[in-house]
């Protein structure tokens, strides 16, 4: 059992809740827009009982959520996208204030082993210059990101290890669809693609809730491969 403060109470925010509440933990605060639009509601007396901070709010606020929780000693698990330039400050913050952060741009089991496999096509592909890859993902209309955090991650886990053809970037936003992201490499003789497709937000709830119980008592900065695969290369 560990207890919680969700740091944002939207759809994301409010399914982590009802999960962590069914599997036994406690959810011992909720900062939202009404009670931290200013960054108020972080205060070292609200978050004395808290063993871990788990943040789903916007794009906007989530660096200073984080900032600020960090300082008073709390561990932070870091759901919110559309900040990545920010990284390594948030890298910095972890070992300036000692604390452990666990971030991802998505918390889904299965698109971390999609992380996986999309980097090792990459290797393969990146000595053939008779393919060109193309990158596409679709998500809700009231996602604030476009390209999504994930894809953004795709083509980094690409690039690190030297995969430097073209790809095609497309995003499109629609709906209620939780998320589609598929990556493919097309030549004159045949494509390959590789595709996740999300049925619900609930693995992505789920996931952090595993991220939270394993960053508890942790120093350091980590990412979600981290817990589930060991420590990345």
């Amino acid at each position: 059992m560990i207890r919680i403060a969700l740091i944002g109470h939207g759809k994301m925010g409010k399914l982590v809740e009802r999960l962590a509440l069914e599997q036994g933990d406690q959810v011992v605060l909720i900062l939202d827009e009404h009670n931290n639009g200013k960054y108020e509601g972080i205060q070292a007396d609200k978050f004395r009982n808290v063993d871990v901070a788990i943040d789903f709010s916007s794009p906007t606020s989530a660096v200073e959520n984080v900032t600020r929780i960090a300082k008073l000693g709390t561990n932070v698990v870091m759901g919110t996208t559309g900040w990545t330039d920010q990284l390594p400050l948030v890298r910095e913050i972890a070992e300036k204030h000692d604390v452990g952060i666990l971030w991802s741009p998505n918390f889904s089991i299965g698109v971390n082993v999609f992380f996986r496999l999309v980097r090792e096509a990459g290797r393969l592909f990146r000595n053939q210059p008779g393919y060109e890859g193309w990158a596409y993902e679709i998500h809700h209309s009231a996602k604030k990101d476009a390209p999504s955090g994930t894809l953004l991650k795709l083509l980094d886990e690409m690039h690190r290890v030297g995969y430097m053809g073209k790809i095609d970037v497309s995003s499109n936003r629609a709906g209620a669809h939780p998320g589609t992201h598929e990556f493919g490499f097309d030549s004159s003789a045949d494509t390959l693609t590789l595709k996740h497709v999300a049925r619900s937000r609930e693995g992505f709830a789920q996931g952090a809730l595993v991220g939270a119980r394993w960053i508890v008592g942790k120093k350091g900065f980590y990412e979600f491969g981290d817990v589930i695969f060991g420590k990345q290369e």
